[in-house]
């Protein structure tokens, strides 16, 4: 399997690892991902190993114009000696991995953006308005794979102990908040998550705990604060692996979280989520079967346009504190 990135994407490309493991229950499988992103399915039971893609390294030297590491990397992956590779990427990178394997069978999207297609010998068009998820799997249907639908996630063990072990957390009911997005117009008011975290804890959540990573700080500033005034609050911004992450939210009792991988490790995770959206379309990659837990508020003219702030902002600011607060305390009734 070849889905290196992003996050939130690999998260809900489980369910073709699934399914592959269940059309071939002998066959080794390994996933492709991006070596940052590897702790994300690493102990996923149907997967043999992570070919781990060194994307930041390799793209360091490349700008230094030395493709000698790159060609040395695809050289490792063609010597795996793969019968086939399905690409669930779609992009020109992806696509030249697909070939450089040297896979007697190289399934891919026909459609495929930046001329990924080229590096495929199964070509199947699929339909680019179906959720992520049913695309994926329509492309492995297509492939001759039954879809098995289970987005079921693993985090590392390691990690499981870590949270049970933890003094603030252990035995203690608590909230994740994952406040930031590499896209300004996708973020929710930082002011917005902490009127939601000060009233959570007058409906009798123990704790609150706000995640994001590091070089995401700066969009917290008013978390921060609170959490350096209020020790029931808790700044693990910067300070959680993804494995860790997959284990507080696995143990957790709400998450709400703009659009990100959080919400997807939510539903991998079977726990109670909030999406707050606003420029995504959620019927292509919201959380899967999850749309119940959205709040967008879609008007006349709106265009999802996650790239263009202004048009995202007008779009998340029509997400009141009030109906987050009261979608929560419902959540909280049910769990």
């Amino acid at each position: 399997m070849i889905r290196p990135s992003a996050l939130g994407d690999v998260c809900r490309s489980v369910p073709v690892l699934v399914s592959l493991r269940n059309a071939f229950p002998h066959a080794t499988i390994d996933w492709m991902v991006r070596d940052t992103f590897a702790a994300a399915v690493a102990s996923h039971p149907a997967l043999n190993a992570v070919v781990e893609f060194p994307r930041t390294r390799l793209g360091s030297s490349a700008r230094r114009l030395n493709l000698v590491p790159t060609f040395r990397w695809l050289g490792v992956l063609r010597a795996r000696g793969y019968d086939a590779v399905y690409d669930l990427q779609g992009l020109a990178r992806s696509g030249l991995f697909a070939r450089a394997t040297g896979a007697a069978r190289r399934v891919g999207f026909a459609n495929a953006r930046e001329m990924g297609w080229l590096g495929y010998n199964e070509r199947y068009g699929v339909d680019t308005e179906l959720h992520s998820v049913d695309r994926m799997l329509e492309l492995v249907k297509r492939a001759g794979v039954t879809p098995v639908r289970d987005l079921r996630l693993y985090a590392p063990e390691i990690e499981r102990e870590l949270v049970r072990d933890d003094p603030l957390l252990a035995g203690r009911r608590y909230v994740v908040l994952a406040p930031t997005s590499r896209w300004a117009g996708k973020r929710w008011a930082a002011d917005g998550f902490v009127a939601v975290a000060s009233e959570l804890l007058m409906l009798g959540v123990e704790r609150v705990v706000v995640v994001g990573s590091g070089d995401e700080r700066s969009q917290c500033g008013p978390l921060i604060e609170l959490a350096a005034r209020d020790p029931r609050v808790i700044d693990r911004i910067g300070s959680t692996s993804v494995g860790g992450l997959m284990a507080l939210i696995e143990s957790s009792a709400l998450v709400i979280a703009n659009d990100s991988a959080a919400l997807h490790m939510g539903v991998g995770f079977d726990r109670p989520i909030i999406g707050l959206y606003g420029p995504t379309d959620v019927q292509v990659v919201g959380p899967y079967a999850r749309e119940h837990d959205v709040i967008q508020h879609i008007e006349p003219g709106d265009r999802f346009e996650h790239k263009a702030e202004s048009v995202g902002r007008a779009m998340m600011e029509r997400i009141l504190v009030g109906e987050v607060i009261e979608r929560a305390r419902l959540a909280l009734l049910r769990y």
